[in-house]
C-alpha cells in the first residue's frame, strides 16, 4: 500500500480551544454514548477528561501483559493540545519496538467533548527474508523499515495527508462521526501486520551486508499502545478498531484484547482489504488458496506455539480454530454478539491478492506476461472470497461491502482517500451506507456484493487519482 495515514492539524490553542467550545455550543448535551455535556466538556478544556481505568498491577503480569511508560518518563504527550497530533514515545520497559530495533511510537489526536475513541492502524506490506524486511520490496515489503519518525503526521509526509475520511476531521467530501472523537494512529513498523511475536535473523543472499536481526513484534507493540490509553486517557464510550491492508488485518487480530481492555460500551470493527481467509491446515489448496500465506507466516511471525499470538487468542475466544485463521471473523462475532462489525475490498484488488498468491504457486511466479499474472491472482482472489462471503452469510453481526474496481491503487483498500468510487451501482450503495450501517445502523449488519462487471470501468478518469499515481 503506497499510501499510510499522516494528517497534521496544526492549530494555535486559542483556535482549537474555540473550535471545541463552538462544537458543544451547537451539540445537544450526551447527542451520543460516550459524548460529554456542555459544562463537562467546558471544564475539560482546562483540566482534561482523566484516565478512569489505569492498568492494575495484575494486567501488568502474565502472557502479553500492559505495561506502560515507567512513572517519570517523559512521553512526550500534552493533554490539553486538542485537535494536534502529538508524538507518545514508548520506552524500551513496555516491550514496544520497531523492527529494525528503534524505538516505537505511536499518535494521539484528542478532543474534549467525547471519550469516543478511533483506533486506526496503518497499512503497508510485510515481510519474512533479508530483501522484503530491509526495504528493498518497495510496497510489498516492510512499512518503515528504519523506524517511525517523530514527525510522522506533519506535512512532512505529504504522501499521505488524505489517506483516509475516517480520521481527517475536515475531510472534503466524506463525513463520518469518527472525525470528531479521538483519534489514535498506530504505526506499522513490524512488517507482520501488527500481529507478530517472533526475533528473526535474516542472511543478505547477496553476502554484502551483516544479517539483519528483525523484530516481528507487532502484538506487543499493539499491548503497549493499549497500555498507555488505559493510563492516559478515558474508558471510551464508541470504539472503532479498523485501517486498511495490513492495518485492516490488524484490526481483526487485535481486535477482542483491544476491545476488552479498553471496554467501550459500544464496540466497532472495519476491516478494509486485510483479509483473513479461511485456510485449513493440510486443506486443498485449490479450495483454499491462501493456505500456503498462511503456513509461513505462522512460522516467520511467529504465531503458532504455547503462548504464541494464536494459543493466545484461542484460550479466550470459543470457536477460534488455530488450524484455520479464518474462523476468527465468526469466532469474534460470537464473542461480541452487541458489536458490529464488517469487511470491505474490491473484487479486482491486485494488491493484496499478488502478496498472498505470486510466492507461491509456480503458475504466478512464471506467468509469462502481466495480464497472465493478473488473471491467475483474481482467479484464486474470487475463491478466497466466497469462501469468506459463505463463512459470514448466517452472521448477523459480521458485515461486508465488496465493490468490484476503482482505477486506483491497483484496486486496494476501498476506504483510502475517499469514498465516493467503492460503489455498488446495482444497489445504488456507496461505502458510506456501509459504513454508516456498521457505525449507526440496528438489526444484521449489511451484507453486499456488486456482481456487475462492467459498470465500474464505464466511469469516467478521476484527475485525483491520475495525479497521485504519475
Amino acid at each position: 500500500m503506497a499510501l499510510s495515514a499522516r494528517i497534521s492539524r496544526r492549530r494555535p490553542l486559542a483556535g482549537a480551544l474555540a473550535l471545541t467550545l463552538a462544537g458543544a455550543l451547537a451539540t445537544p448535551a450526551l447527542a451520543e454514548t460516550g459524548d460529554y455535556t456542555y459544562w463537562d466538556t467546558l471544564r475539560h478544556l482546562f483540566k482534561p477528561a482523566p484516565a478512569d481505568r489505569p492498568v492494575t498491577p495484575a494486567e501488568r503480569e502474565g502472557e502479553y501483559p500492559l505495561v506502560s511508560n515507567p512513572e517519570g518518563f517523559d512521553d512526550g504527550f500534552r493533554p490539553g493540545r486538542y485537535n494536534r497530533w502529538q508524538t507518545v514515545k514508548l520506552a524500551p520497559e513496555t516491550g514496544a519496538v520497531c523492527g529494525n530495533g528503534s524505538d516505537y511510537k505511536f499518535f494521539v489526536n484528542r478532543v474534549a467533548d467525547t471519550s469516543n475513541t478511533l483506533v486506526y492502524f496503518e497499512p503497508g506490506g510485510a515481510c519474512w527474508d533479508y530483501p522484503s524486511c530491509a526495504g528493498q520490496e518497495g510496497l510489498l515489503g516492510a512499512r518503515n523499515p528504519n523506524g517511525v519518525p517523530d514527525d510522522y503526521m506533519s506535512f512532512a509526509h505529504p504522501d499521505v495527508l488524505l489517506m483516509s475520511p475516517f480520521f481527517v476531521r475536515l475531510h472534503p467530501t466524506d463525513r463520518v462521526k469518527t472525525q470528531d472523537w479521538n483519534l489514535v494512529f498506530v504505526p506499522y513498523c513490524t512488517g507482520d501486520i501488527h500481529s507478530g511475536d517472533k526475533v528473526a535473523v535474516y542472511e543478505d543472499p547477496a553476502g554484502e551486508n551483516e544479517p539483519l536481526v528483525w523484530h516481528h513484534n507487532g502484538v506487543r507493540n499493539t499491548r503497549a499502545v493499549t497500555a498507555w490509553l488505559r493510563d492516559n486517557l478515558p474508558r471510551p464510550g464508541q470504539m472503532l478498531s479498523t485501517g486498511c491492508s495490513a492495518g485492516g488485518a490488524a484490526a481483526v487480530t487485535n481486535y477482542f484484547p483491544l476491545r476488552r481492555d479498553l471496554a467501550p460500551d459500544l464496540g466497532f470493527m472495519i476491516n478494509d482489504s486485510g483479509p483473513i481467509y479461511v485456510a485449513p491446515q493440510g486443506g486443498d489448496t485449490d479450495q483454499y488458496p491462501s493456505i500456503p500465506l498462511h503456513n509461513k507466516i505462522r512460522d516467520a511471525w511467529g504465531l503458532d506455539g504455547a503462548g504464541q499470538p494464536l494459543d493466545y487468542l484461542s484460550q479466550r475466544i470459543a470457536g477460534f480454530d488455530t488450524t484455520n485463521l479464518g474462523t476468527l471473523f465468526p469466532a469474534l462475532a460470537s464473542a461480541f454478539p452487541n458489536d458490529r462489525m464488517g469487511y470491505t475490498h474490491f473484487w479486482q484488488d491486485l494488491n493484496y491478492s499478488e502478496y498472498s498468491y505470486r510466492r507461491f504457486y509456480e503458475d504466478t511466479l512464471n506467468a509469462p506476461d502481466r495480464a497472465a499474472l493478473d488473471q491467475l491472482l483474481h482467479e484464486r482472489w474470487y475463491v478466497d472470497t466466497r469462501n469468506l462471503i459463505q463463512t459470514l452469510s448466517g452472521v448477523d453481526n459480521f458485515g461486508y461491502f465488496l465493490p468490484y474496481f476503482r482505477d486506483f491503487n491497483s484496486s486496494h483498500c476501498t476506504t483510502v482517500l475517499e469514498w465516493g468510487a467503492a460503489d455498488i451501482q446495482e444497489q445504488n450503495l456507496e461505502m458510506k451506507d456501509f459504513i454508516r450501517n456498521v457505525l449507526n445502523g440496528k438489526g444484521a449488519v449489511m451484507q453486499a456484493s456488486e456482481s456487475d462487471t462492467q459498470a465500474d470501468y464505464n466511469k469516467p478518469p478521476n484527475p485525483l487519482y491520475n495525479l497521485l499515481e504519475n
